[in-house]
């Protein structure tokens, strides 16, 4: 999510700037790869590159080939085959051993419904969507339909006559079958072997901090590097400050179970509970409880958090143990407050993410 809006705040500023731009999109991965389906980059007409497309091999003949396509206006779809050892034949070096297919458009700033232009609709509220691009491998050389259309809550945003009728009403009908939460490739050999690329863009992970103490300060610092929202929530207005936390988009102050009533909660949210203060903690833990999160991290020694729990249970209340991280965090031997935020962020990752959190090195096959 921080690279779409990263796109998203360079093209505005190029728009104004009056330069042409063409957005390169990363729609299918074969093999090995440093980015996966969905990394994007935007270019403009004088070099500027915003986001990224691979770890800096692609991006300087995805530059070139992206100004080629500002020049003719046609989007174009590339691939970058290193399966064979010298891969340097491409001029490139990757060595990743794979077979990315990247996606380059045109922007055209005229249009209110581009590509870039889903995305900031995809991002005007916490909603999940699906982003459609049409493309294929068969028929790479020639102008590819490229990304159309944006579903979000039963909306269609977009221009869905521009692909082909048969090949919509499919991707329809897979729409309504099942909800994608992850990214999607579909084949359709039958359809003259047309790609579609469903893309699963969710909100930014919205971290409720609950915690103003001095820990929690890099915790906050590092949940902005990675794009994540922070909400701020404590009990002491002295420590719960803008000059503390500058990077926190909503503080909330006062006692726990006023604070609690302030919240706006999804299944993009993640809740850290780092007052050091158990009352407090027993009073928010006993709201979120019944909004099933996906994670809820308390710090501290384990036994707080069971008899945290058992005060709930004491009181009515059922609780579902599976989405409670006590003591929440990765064991990497962090040390020091800014070690610990990184073991905790690393853990609300993995989770969401819904990855295991073991050493890349152990998994077989590609990495994503």
């Amino acid at each position: 999510m921080k690279e779409i809006q990263t796109i998203i705040s360079a093209y505005e500023t190029l728009q104004k700037e009056g330069k042409k731009v063409a957005l390169a999109t990363v729609v299918q991965v074969d093999g090995s790869a440093y980015r996966r389906p969905g990394a994007r980059m935007l270019v403009s007409e004088d070099g500027e590159l915003t986001g990224a497309i691979s770890g800096g091999c692609l991006e300087g003949d995805a530059l070139r080939k992206a100004q080629t396509v500002i020049f003719q206006q046609k989007s174009m779809l590339v691939t970058y085959d290193t399966t064979d050892e010298d891969d340097q034949k491409f001029g490139v070096g990757l060595g990743c051993n794979g077979i990315i297919h990247v996606l380059i458009e045109p922007i055209d700033y005229h249009d209110p419904i581009n590509p870039i232009e889903l995305l900031k609709i995809a991002c005007t509220d916490r909603v999940n969507c699906n982003l459609i691009t049409v493309f294929s491998v068969k028929h790479s050389k020639k102008e590819q339909v490229g990304t159309k259309v944006l579903l979000k809550e039963n909306q269609v945003f977009g221009d869905p006559t521009s692909i082909e009728s048969s090949l919509w009403l499919t991707i329809q009908a897979e729409l309504e079958e099942r909800d994608f939460t992850q990214h999607v490739i579909r084949h359709y050999p039958d359809l003259d072997n047309i790609q579609v690329f469903i893309e699963a863009i969710k909100p930014a992970i919205r971290i409720l901090l609950f915690g103003a103490g001095n820990d929690t300060v890099p915790l906050a610092k590092m949940a902005e590097i990675l794009g994540l929202e922070v909400i701020l929530i404590d009990g002491r207005k002295n420590l719960a400050t803008p000059f503390r936390f500058p990077s926190a988009i909503k503080i909330i102050t006062g006692p726990g179970d006023e604070v609690v009533q302030q919240l706006e909660i999804d299944s993009n949210s993640a809740a850290l509970l780092m007052t050091h203060n158990f009352e407090y903690e027993a009073q928010v833990l006993a709201y979120l409880a019944p909004f099933q999160l996906p994670y809820i991290g308390i710090l501290g020694p384990k036994k707080k958090s069971e008899k945290l729990i058992e005060r709930m249970e004491r009181n009515g209340l059922t609780v579902n143990q599976e989405n409670i991280f006590s003591p929440m965090g990765l064991d990497i031997g962090a040390e020091g407050s800014e070690e610990i935020a990184l073991s905790i962020l690393a853990e609300v990752k993995a989770v969401l993410a819904k990855k295991p959190a073991t050493f890349l090195r152990n998994k077989n096959g590609p990495i994503h």
